[in-house]
């Protein structure tokens, strides 16, 4: 196995997490709201009164800030290995387990476990054996 170290970058991704985990106490501490990204894109398709504005300054947030971070540096280079139809299914078949699982990977992985949530930490190890074990069949079998 070859290690990439010049890819090795744990202070920006220590940054990273650290505003992760800033945004989503923020959140529930002002809003009282988990930050699970399908839970708020959920509630835009069925909005409730007064629930419209943060929804749309979060996602806006999501969206704008590595626009704005490319007005410094460069936006790594993205890179798909999979075809259209195999992406479709991978998003269908996410979908289908948000809904199964009462909420996604950032809303029981970030927010949940924070939280210490029992149900959140069964949701977070069947998310990554899911995706250790999709890894595993797809790359090595």
């Amino acid at each position: 196995m070859n290690i990439a170290w010049q890819h090795f970058t744990p202070w920006s991704a220590l940054a990273g997490g650290m505003l992760i985990g800033l945004a989503a106490a923020l959140l529930i501490l002002f809003n009282g709201r988990i930050a699970g990204i399908s839970g708020i894109v959920g509630g835009l398709l069925r909005p409730r009164q007064g629930d419209l504005g943060w929804r749309i300054a979060f996602l806006a947030g999501l969206i704008g800030t590595p626009l704005l971070w490319q007005l410094w540096l460069a936006l790594p280079a993205v890179r798909i290995d999979a075809g259209a139809p195999a992406l479709v299914a991978a998003g269908l078949l996410v979908g289908v387990g948000v809904r199964y699982g009462a909420g996604c990977t950032s809303g029981h992985g970030v927010c949940g476990l924070s939280r210490w949530s029992p149900r959140s930490l069964a949701a977070t190890c069947v998310f990554m054996a899911a995706g250790f074990l999709t890894v595993y069949l797809l790359r090595h079998l």
